[in-house]
Order: C-alpha cells, then structure tokens, then sequence
C-alpha cells in the first residue's frame, strides 16, 4: 500500500508540474496573441479606430463584451455584406457612423482574435530595432512566415511532451518497485534516497541518453524554427522608421491641411517613381507660413532647416548661391529585381496611396506600413477588382483588341510601346 501511495504522490507532483507550465506556456501565447494584435491594429484600424478615444469610428475599449467573438468575425471580414444580410447588431453598428466599415476579407479568424486580444489590453509596445524586421509592436509582416506565436507554441509543445515523458518513467520506476516488493525484495525508499543526495534525480538524467537525445532533438527544433524565422523575414522591414534630417509631419500636412499627396509627389500620377518633392515646392508655402506663433516670433527651427538648404534670406527673400541638398533617408525600398509603376497603379488603376503607405494622413514620423513582399503584392491583385469604365487605358487596349479581331495591323505603340517605363527603370 505504502508503494501504491509513493506512486499517486509520484504522479500528482508530475501532474501539478505540468499544469503549473501549461499554465504558464498558455499566458505567454496570450500575450503574443496582444502582440500580434497590435500590429495587425494599427496597420488595418488605426485610420478610423482608437481603443480608447473615437476617431471616425467608435472606440473599441470594451468590444469584446458587448459583442460575441464570432460576430466580430463575421463584421470585420466583411461588414458591409453582413449589414445586407439583415443582422440586427449588424445594421445597428452601421448606424453610428456614416462611413462604411472597411472589409478586411484577407484577415483570417486567429487574426482578428489577436486584434480582440490587443484591444482588451490595450497598447503592448515591445522593443523593437528601427533597422530590423517585423512591424510596429509585432506586426505580422507576411502571413506566410513563422510568427513569435507559433514559436512559443511548438516550444510549449515540446515542454509538455518532454513532462509527459518524465511522468511516464516516474510511473515505471514505481510499478518496478512495487514488483520487487511482492517478490520480498528490498527497495530503498525515495524519501531516503532524496536525503542522502538531492541531486542523484538529476545526475541519473544526465546519464540517460534517451534524455539527452531528446534534450538534443529539442535545440534542433527550437534553433531550426528560430533559424527558419529569421531568413523569412529577411529584408522585410516593416516598421522601418529613420530619422529624417527635417521633422516633415504628414499628419500636419496630409491630414490636418489636407493637402493632396500628388501635390508634392507629383511623379506618382505621371512616372514610375513617386518622387520626393525639391525644396521649391515647400516655399510655395513656407514663404509665407512660418509658424512663428509657437516660437515667440520667431521662424520654426523645422522651416529654418529649408531655409539653410536653400540659403535663403528671410528678411530680404533673397536666395543665396550657398546651397545644401537635404539628406533625406529612403523608407520604402524595393529589391532591384522588382519593377514598381507608381502611375500604373495610381493613374490606371486609380487605388488611392493609402493602400500601400497605409493611414499616411496620421503619422507624424513616415514608416513602412506594408511589407511589400511577393506575396503581398499578389494577394493584392488577386482582390482588387479592374475598374475598367471611363478608363483610356483600357479603352485603347479594346480599340486595339477589336483591330486585332478585324485583321487590321496593331503596332507595340498602340499598346503603351512609347511610354518610358516601358524599358527605363
């Protein structure tokens, strides 16, 4: 009996040990799920949302409990259509805003679970390099890789397994013992073992090489995974935030002005690059807006930098010969072997700058909003729709296709064959 009671001791410390990490393993995938969250948060909601305040849409701080998770699935993926479909809640919430909640369709159900996660703790800011990959507070920067959560999880995984295994021979010493015993053999008790050594447990693992190989197999995975992690992520650099040698604010500009982006990037509706705009183009302004009512009178130390690149006199308005280019630094930067069109994709296709540069319109300091990898790009061909009407570029490629069905002669040139882009990147 006493054998039989070692043996339930035996297991029910195992047991609690388990719990205790599952537990543990459980709380640290939680707080990833926040993480993750908070990436997906404010690349996708930031524009119309806050967790706290109302923006254009309703603050979210409380979301969880007044609506069921499966509801908010179904209303973030695609609100519109579940409005038409007759929902109560549904055309209830339509009601708050006249602006139509966005359909975020590519958003599957373990993410919108970890925006709900990061909602109900609010903003969980982790160290992030502004040199490194992976977005803003853990942005998923491609759905494709291997995110934290998945880490964390495999490891958690590896850790029950590896508990269950000990379970599993603390059973077996036991059953031995109590065999030996019904045969009259002595065994020395485990509590006077314990006494003499505390650490023979774990000497006797070290010796054990079904133990140590599966110690091995457990570095292998991890650093695999790990390893694996890493080159996905390689040259992603969502997040990516330098310092730029003046304090341009777009959410001053863009959002609190509303001055049209193509104003100063000119070049994103007429050339493949967006351009940066000369300093000429911000003294169509600056001539005049100084800012000097927050600097005592004084001209902005921000605007005082134009003025120094352009040695320019504010006094006279006298412009000198003793001109510096500013430095600006490159955020968005794709690998040579890619080809980008700006004007394709804003003249043609008309999609708005948002749609890659993210809510632009409200950051202070410009970062990566978007990952801009392979798949990226093609999961966004694959769902936006051609809007073929009223467009002249699709109107002479039907000219050109009823050419072709009459048998008449079609040259490159009536196909776009002239434009630059063409052959000069």
């Amino acid at each position: 009996m006493r054998s039989i009671s070692l043996f339930f001791r035996s297991v029910t410390k195992s047991l609690f040990l388990v719990t205790l990490l599952c537990s543990m393993a459980v709380s640290s995938a939680n707080a990833q799920d926040a993480a993750a969250g908070a990436a997906i948060f404010k690349q996708k909601c930031t524009a119309c949302h806050g967790i706290d305040k109302a923006v254009v849409g309703p603050a979210l701080k409380g979301i969880d409990t007044k609506y069921d998770e499966a509801w908010l699935i179904k209303w973030i993926k695609n609100a519109p259509a579940f409005i038409a479909s007759g929902d109560a809640q549904a055309v209830k919430a339509a009601e708050y805003s006249p602006a139509m909640m966005s359909a975020f369709p590519e958003l599957s159900d373990d993410d919108i679970k970890n925006i709900v996660a990061y909602v109900k703790v609010g903003d969980v800011k982790p160290a992030a390099d502004p040199n490194a990959a992976a977005g803003a507070a853990g942005a998923p920067a491609d759905k494709g890789g291997v995110s934290n959560f998945m880490l964390f999880g495999l490891l958690a995984v590896i850790i029950i397994a590896f508990l269950v295994i000990l379970v599993l021979n603390r059973v077996i010493t036991t059953l031995e013992r109590v065999m030996l015993q019904k045969k009259g053999i002595a065994v020395e008790e485990e509590e006077g073992a314990e006494s003499k050594d505390r650490f023979e447990g774990l000497k006797k693992l070290s010796k054990n090489k079904k133990f140590i190989l599966f110690i091995v197999l457990l570095c292998v995975i991890f650093l695999g995974s790990a390893g694996w992690k890493g080159m996905w992520e390689t040259g992603v650099h969502t997040g990516y935030q330098p310092i730029q040698p003046i304090k341009f604010s777009h959410q001053l500009h863009a959002g609190v002005n509303k001055i049209d982006c193509q104003y100063c990037h000119s070049g994103a509706f007429t050339s493949k690059n967006a351009s940066i705009p000369s300093l000429n183009v911000c003294m169509n302004c600056h001539n005049y807006v100084t800012a000097s009512e927050k600097y005592d009178g004084k001209t902005s130390p921000e605007i005082m930098k134009i003025y120094n690149a352009l040695d320019y006199n504010e006094d006279t308005k006298v412009y000198g010969n003793n001109t510096k280019p500013v430095e600006w630094i490159r955020i968005h930067n794709l690998p040579d072997l890619a080809y980008f069109n700006h004007s394709q994709h804003v003249a043609v296709a008309g999609i708005e700058c948002q749609k890659c540069h993210g809510p632009i319109q409200t950051m202070e300091e410009v970062y990566q909003y978007s990952p801009l990898t392979m798949k990226w790009c093609i999961n966004c061909h694959r769902e936006t729709e051609v809007n073929h009407k009223d467009n002249p570029y699709y109107d002479k490629l039907i000219a050109a296709h009823d050419k072709l069905k009459k048998g008449e002669k079609v040259t490159a040139a009536v196909l776009g064959g002239l434009e630059c882009a063409k052959c000069h990147y």
